[in-house]
């Protein structure tokens, strides 16, 4: 693991700093289950994570590490169940919540896809929950890949078959070699030395070079100290923030979960983006902000700016799985009510917050922190996740129609984490529709019908710009 993965995986002692996702994907119908095994046998030989669990280092002096599972049970990890009839979308969303609330068993690999069948129509959904150590939202995309197709029949399904036999026939080797998968203690004590001592050989040089440099050209000292001022500034405002959250009414905070889903046109915020001189996800924060300040509005507690959370993606084009991002915090305005004075002020912060000098020392700043005591980390999580009063995330999906085994994929919600803060807007686009998850905190949000209804109003006012109208 990286250390910001360490991270995420040493605060999960508190189940409130959890950081699985879900995927909820609604489908037209009832996807074939054997096709499907197949697929998931195949994604787990080309994403090696999936078929890996997590062993963690002697006290915690490196990062834990992946040892694979060869006594993997695939029916453990991809399910079907029916809901009760008569069914309704309110249905399905709090059965994925039921189900997403449900910890990983640490011991088998951290991942479980459920079918659900039984929508109205007969129509069906797949609920996909992955830990946040094995992949990034958009290294999730890029897992998805991987069981899509882009017909509802294609002629890959026998290249398919063939990967997954060859892969089961594999894992029935590895298991009758070693039934019980032994972690051999040892490999993995010498294994955490070694990387401790690596890494603190590299902070070591790093330094004397330094050192060396300043020392040698003496005249880039004020340069250097200028980098510094302005790097420590940096880490102020995004690692070591001090005040509180700006939401008094979002502050109360329990281990419940509650599902909702949003749409918007993707071409109308487009638009709106291309008029304002912005991009897509200015818009999205801008009408995330824009309903939360009205919510506060008819709460009775009106609410200037709110401090958000989120992830800015670092991966590289050939990146497959793993995290690449980089968590983020930055003040949005909830106000001014004219929604293009609020798309602007939004837009120039979200400009500012991607030109921020901490975002370079994010994972090397990671690696000092992962060391902490977990008491100390969870203890020091808290006093940052205090500071965010709601998250967002924004991923770019497919622009056509795609399958899973042989059903069409309707809608596509993604899920995010709440890590602590009270609600998380995730918004994913396929085929010309952003898809909304909302993953709130009952205590906190206790209107959620509310939220919703403000959300297609500030959406509405906010898109109509884009239209011309």
């Amino acid at each position: 693991m990286t250390a910001t993965e360490a991270i995420m995986w040493a605060v999960e002692k508190d189940p409130s700093l959890r950081s699985d996702f879900c995927n909820l994907t609604i489908l037209d119908s009832a996807p074939d289950m054997e096709r499907l095994r197949s697929k998931m046998q195949r994604a787990i030989t080309l994403i090696p994570h999936l078929g890996e669990r997590v062993v963690p280092a002697p006290l915690r002096i490196a990062p834990p590490v992946w040892s694979a599972d060869s006594g993997i049970d695939l029916d453990y990890h991809l399910r079907s169940i029916t809901l009760d009839q008569p069914s309704s979308m309110r249905a399905l969303l709090d059965l994925a919540s039921e189900l997403c609330e449900e910890p990983f068993d640490i011991s088998r690999p951290l991942w479980e896809f459920t079918v659900i069948k039984g929508l109205p129509g007969g129509r069906a959904a797949l609920l996909q929950k992955v830990h946040h150590t094995i992949t990034d939202g958009v290294g999730g995309l890029r897992l998805s890949l991987s069981i899509v197709d882009r017909d509802a029949h294609p002629e890959s399904d026998h290249e398919v078959q063939a990967i997954a036999e060859a892969a089961a026939a594999r894992q029935r080797d590895e298991r009758q070699l070693d039934p019980v998968n032994r972690t051999n203690a040892f490999e993995t004590a010498c294994g955490a030395l070694a990387y401790r001592t690596r890494r603190n050989a590299q902070i070591a040089k790093t330094a004397i070079g330094a050192s060396i440099s300043l020392a040698l050209h003496p005249q880039r000292a004020p340069k250097a100290i200028s980098g510094s001022i302005n790097m420590l500034s940096s880490l102020r405002r995004q690692v070591f923030v001090t005040d509180s959250a700006h939401s008094e009414l979002l502050s109360p905070r329990s281990l419940d979960r509650r599902f909702d889903l949003f749409t918007f046109s993707l071409e109308d915020a487009a638009a709106t983006a291309h008029a304002l001189d912005g991009h897509v996800n200015d818009v999205f924060v801008t009408g995330i902000s824009g309903a939360l300040g009205r919510y506060h509005e008819a709460m009775g507690q009106p609410v200037s700016e709110l401090r958000m959370a989120m992830p800015v993606s670092t991966r590289g084009q050939n990146d497959t799985s793993a995290n690449h991002f980089v968590p983020t915090r930055v003040l949005v305005p909830t106000g001014p009510k004219d929604p293009t004075q609020r798309f602007v002020a939004t837009r120039e912060s979200l400009r500012h917050l991607r030109g921020e000098r901490a975002l370079e020392a994010a994972e090397s700043l990671a690696d000092v922190i992962s060391s902490l005591p977990t008491s100390l980390l969870v203890a020091a999580t808290h006093t940052q996740t205090r500071t965010i009063d709601f998250a967002t995330s924004n991923l770019r999906g497919s622009a056509i129609d795609l399958w899973i085994s042989g059903a069409r994929i309707e809608q596509n919600f993604p899920i995010g984490p709440r890590g602590g803060c009270a609600v998380n807007f995730t918004a994913l686009s396929y085929c010309g529709v952003m898809h909304v998850g909302i993953n709130s905190d009952p205590a906190s949000v206790t209107d959620p019908e509310a939220l919703i209804e403000f959300l297609r109003e500030s959406f509405t006012d906010l898109l109509a710009i884009g239209r011309g109208e």
